[in-house]
């Protein structure tokens, strides 16, 4: 006898399509409807601490560079307090979303560095971005970490870096200062693949 099944089936999994930019950051695509573009000021013009870029590109498995992915970025501010958890400055929102240049694949952003938070264990924790990736092909969104590489910061003492167990896969996290941007490339597949976090 063939077992009944009285409720609805699963439907197919969905990818984010290849026009999530379009919808999720329409000025960025050339769409210009709204007063205020959401995610575009993440800092605002009263945040204190270092001004920075960050940039770079996202490639594929096969080393291309996946233009139409979308990026959201959250972070603390220079004092390592995120909005809604403490006092931060006017116009601190702490989040952004950046999609890539259509031609080269590369996205940038500026904003101020954030400072080391505590997490939830009162461990302190090296200064970071957090990011969400989704694009075309990307069932569920990829979440990660962006890490300064600059010297004196305390990397290595990081709580979430050390869950890493190959030492080697944490570099995969740690943006590199040239001049006055870091750069951070996001690989999605292959030997290189970084670093992506089930939360």
């Amino acid at each position: 006898m063939v077992q009944q099944l009285h409720y609805l089936k699963e439907s197919p999994s969905q990818t984010a399509g290849p026009f999530v930019h379009i919808g999720l950051a329409p000025g960025a695509a050339g769409f210009d409807i709204y007063r205020q573009e959401l995610g575009r000021d993440i800092a605002g013009p009263n945040a204190a601490g270092e001004r920075i870029t960050v940039e770079g590109i996202v490639t594929d498995g096969t080393g291309a560079p996946v233009k139409d992915v979308l990026i959201e970025i959250w972070q603390a501010n220079a004092s390592g307090v995120y909005p809604g958890t403490g006092a931060v400055e006017e116009g601190f929102f702490g989040w952004g979303r950046v999609i890539p240049d259509f031609e080269t694949g590369k996205w940038s952003f500026e904003t101020v560095k954030p400072g080391a938070i505590v997490d939830r264990n009162a461990r302190p924790m090296a200064p970071h971005l957090n990011l969400w990736l989704v694009a075309r092909g990307i069932n569920i969104g990829l979440n990660t970490r962006l890490y300064f590489g600059d010297e004196h910061e305390a990397n290595a003492a990081d709580p979430v870096l050390n869950l890493i167990e190959q030492p080697h896969r944490r570099d995969t996290l740690i943006a590199t200062k040239i001049g006055s941007i870091y750069r951070f490339d996001i690989c999605l597949q292959g030997d290189a693949e970084t670093v992506f976090f089930d939360i």
